[in-house]
């Protein structure tokens, strides 16, 4: 059924807007509009938990990662936690719609997924860390779905910031879907696609869990451990296809990182 287990085409797909609406907005959200795809901030520019910018410019020496596993409440409080995480903000990605809003997106009409932002310092905490994290604590092979919660906008997903990452999000699936084969758990449904746009949520989806400390978190893993490293750089296998000419090891840990490219102002 198309909003619930299928996207919808591009021509299916809800209008959106031209323009940030600004519902849900608090006092201190600044509204802001920007270019990473296209960013569009809804809510405070503050991190509730952490105090730092939810929306840019962020320190220079910050790298970014997009991760989608199923709602958001929890994901983003698992990042937060993880030291060397700058900063956490929840989105929308990965589909049509330009400039939705949540009740649009839950109709599975926008095609977008719930995903998380991961602004990260490269030298307190590995990429490879993160997709560890990324990996263990959902479920990437239940499709439209995670657990109880049925929806395209549940999907696992990352959506990735230039080819280097593309090709170091597709090794780690490759490392974590042959433990998943050998314990029997069946294939990932993951999808790992280059960022699009990415949609910030109405402010009051910003630090949920820290605002409502008893709410609800979806989160459950398979149980299957990943086998990448949680330290420094990881060794790629050497016949991994998604890193040629570059000796088998990831390319954004050992050639140049990504930079994030955002916005100076707002």
């Amino acid at each position: 059924m198309l909003g619930a287990r299928g996207l919808p085409s591009p021509t299916e797909a809800l209008p959106g807007r031209s323009e940030v609406t600004g519902k849900g907005l608090g006092q201190s959200a600044p509204g802001t509009r920007a270019v990473l795809g296209k960013v569009i901030a809804l809510g405070p520019a503050t991190h509730a938990v952490s105090g730092n910018p939810t929306v840019p410019p962020f320190p220079a020496e910050m790298q970014a990662a997009i991760f989608g596993m199923g709602c958001f409440w929890g994901v983003k409080q698992l990042f937060w936690e993880l030291p060397g995480v700058f900063s956490t903000q929840v989105g929308y990605a990965g589909g049509f719609t330009p400039n939705p809003n949540y009740e649009e997106m839950c109709t599975g009409l926008t095609g977008h997924a719930e995903v998380v932002r991961v602004i990260f310092d490269p030298q307190k905490i590995s990429s490879e860390k993160l997709f560890k994290v990324f990996w263990e604590y959902h479920g990437p092979t239940q499709g439209m779905q995670q657990q109880e919660d049925v929806g395209t906008q549940y999907r696992s997903v990352i959506c990735t910031l230039g080819p280097q990452q593309q090709a170091a999000a597709l090794c780690s699936r490759d490392a974590y879907q042959q433990e998943l084969r050998e314990q029997q758990h069946g294939d990932t449904t993951t999808v790992i696609e280059p960022a699009a746009a990415f949609y910030y949520t109405e402010g009051y989806h910003q630090q949920y869990l820290h605002k409502v400390p008893r709410g609800y978190c979806g989160l459950k893993g398979t149980g299957v451990t990943c086998p990448l490293a949680s330290g420094e750089a990881t060794s790629c296998p050497l016949t991994c296809p998604h890193v040629p000419g570059i000796a088998g090891r990831y390319p954004h840990v050992t050639g140049q990182p990504h930079t994030l490219q955002l916005p100076t102002s707002h």
